[in-house]
C-alpha cells in the first residue's frame, strides 16, 4: 500500500491516519520481500528467489520468540545476509545442515560425472576436486596461544581448507586450523586424506606444489623438460584454477569472508560454514555467475615418492 494515497476520508482525524502510516511503514520495514526485486539484488547481493528458498529452509528453526518484538524469519534472513558477524543463529543453523549440502561424490556414478565435468576443462583426465587453502582474517586472539593464529602475512587468520568441483561447489570444507598451520598440515591430518588413503574415490586430486605429491593428490611440474611435462603442467593449472575462482565467487558474495570476522572464534568458523552452504545453494540456482575471478597457481617442491607416481601419470595421458 502506498501510505501517500490514503484517502483521508476514512480516518477520524489526523492523529490516527498518522498512527496508520506508522504501521505500515513499520510493517514494511520487518518484511525485506516487499521490495522489488532489483532493490532487493542491490541491497543483498542475491535475487529475492534465493532469499526465499533460505528464509523456507530456515522457518522451523527461526520461529518467534514468545517473549514478543521478536523479528520475522524474513528479516533474520535478510540481516544475516547482509552481515554475518551479528547473526550467530542463522550461521550456527546453516552450519548444522552443511553435510546435506557439502559432501564428496559418493557413488560411482556421481564420481564419474565430476571426472566428465572437469575434463572438459582441459582434458585433464580423473580429477573429481581441486584442492588449496585460503586464509579468513579474525580478530586478534589475546589469551595464550594468540600468536599461533597469525599466519605468514602477518595478520590472525583461519586457515581453511577447501575442495570443489568444476562447478566451483565446495565439496569439502576444513575451518579448525589457526593462520600459522601450513596447508600440507591441514591436509595430512583432514578426514579426506583417510577416505583417499582407504579407495572411497576413483579420482584424483589436484594441488598446488604446497601439498605433497601422492598417488591421489597430484602437483604441478617445478621444472618441466619434455614436451609431455609442459602439456601436463598447462592442463593441471588450467583444471587447478576452478579452486581460485571458487574462492573469488565465495567471498565475492560474501564479503565477511573478505574484510574479516570479529566475533569468537567459533561463530567465524560456524560463519564460514554457513556461507559454503549458501554458496553452493546459489550455484544450484544460477546465481551471480557472471563475474568469476581468476588467479595464476605458484610453483614449489615436490615428494620424491609422489614423482614417481606422476611421472608414470605423465606418461600415460601426457606423451
Amino acid at each position: 500500500m502506498d501510505i501517500n494515497s490514503i484517502d483521508l476520508m476514512d480516518f477520524d482525524d489526523i492523529e490516527d491516519l498518522e498512527t496508520h502510516r506508522r504501521f505500515i511503514r513499520h510493517r514494511n520495514r520487518l518484511n525485506p520481500f516487499d521490495m522489488d526485486d532489483e532493490d532487493f539484488r542491490y541491497k543483498y547481493r542475491f535475487t529475492k528467489r534465493f532469499g526465499l528458498k533460505i528464509v523456507d529452509l530456515l522457518r522451523e528453526d527461526l520461529a518467534y520468540d514468545p517473549r514478543g518484538h521478536a523479528l520475522s524469519p524474513e528479516l533474520q534472513v535478510a540481516c544475516a545476509l547482509r552481515n554475518w558477524a551479528r547473526h550467530e543463529k542463522i550461521a550456527g543453523i546453516l552450519a548444522r545442515m552443511s553435510p546435506r549440502f557439502i559432501k564428496m561424490p559418493a557413488t560411482l556414478d556421481e564420481q564419474e560425472e565430476a571426472i566428465r565435468r572437469f575434463r572438459r576443462i582441459a582434458n585433464f583426465p580423473r580429477v573429481i576436486g581441486a584442492i588449496d587453502c585460503t586464509h579468513i582474517r579474525i580478530k586478534k586472539i589475546r589469551a595464550d596461544g594468540g600468536q599461533l593464529y597469525i599466519n605468514r602475512k602477518g595478520f590472525p587468520s583461519i586457515n581453511v581448507q577447501v575442495v570443489c568441483n568444476a562447478d566451483l561447489k565446495i565439496m569439502d570444507i576444513v575451518t579448525r586450523w589457526r593462520g600459522s598451520v601450513h596447508d600440507s598440515r591441514i591436509f595430512r591430518e583432514c578426514r579426506l586424506k583417510q577416505r583417499f588413503e582407504a579407495g572411497a574415490f576413483t579420482g584424483l586430486l589436484l594441488g598446488d606444489s604446497g601439498y605433497p605429491c601422492t598417488s591421489y593428490l597430484l602437483t604441478p611440474i617445478l621444472n618441466p623438460t619434455t614436451e609431455a611435462e609442459e602439456r601436463y603442467n598447462r592442463s593441471h593449472i588450467q583444471t587447478r584454477n576452478t579452486i581460485e575462482r571458487c574462492f573469488g565467487l565465495w567471498k565475492q558474495r560474501f564479503r565477511c569472508l573478505l574484510r574479516g570476522m570479529y566475533g569468537d572464534i567459533e561463530t567465524a568458523r560456524k560463519t564460514i560454514v554457513a556461507c559454503a552452504v549458501l554458496h553452493n545453494i546459489a550455484i544450484d540456482m544460477k546465481e551471480d555467475l557472471d563475474q568469476i575471478p581468476t588467479h595464476s597457481i605458484p610453483f614449489v617442491s615436490n615428494s620424491v615418492r609422489g614423482n614417481i607416481r606422476r611421472r608414470q601419470f605423465i606418461e600415460t595421458h601426457f606423451s
